[in-house]
């Protein structure tokens, strides 16, 4: 099978590539890269095509490359200064407090 053929794609994985591209177009991505970033995706997924005569026949297709972001998770609390963060985590302790003393009375 020649290179670059999606004949052994799923439907289901042709319109998940084409998810994906339209979002990298509308962030901007040009055409060309947003449709091989797609591919790259929905391999990475899924392990590249599912149609019977391949092995994947029936299995699941998941989203593992979806759990990819927030590596820069916590970047906005790391900037923000100590007593900024102290006095949030004071304010969820009291608010904390009051709905426990509410649920004890009801």
């Amino acid at each position: 099978m020649p290179q670059g053929d999606k004949r052994k794609y799923t439907d289901k994985q042709e319109r998940k590539a084409d998810h994906i591209a339209e979002g990298y177009e509308a962030k901007g991505v040009p055409e060309k890269e947003a449709e091989r970033r797609a591919w790259a995706t929905v391999n990475k997924d899924d392990g590249g095509g599912k149609k019977p005569g391949g092995s994947g026949r029936g299995k699941r297709t998941g989203h593992p490359a979806a759990r990819n972001g927030g590596k820069a998770g916590g970047e906005a609390s790391a900037s923000r200064s100590a007593a900024d963060r102290s006095a949030s985590a004071r304010k969820a302790a009291a608010t904390r407090k009051r709905n426990a003393e509410h649920a004890a009375r009801h």
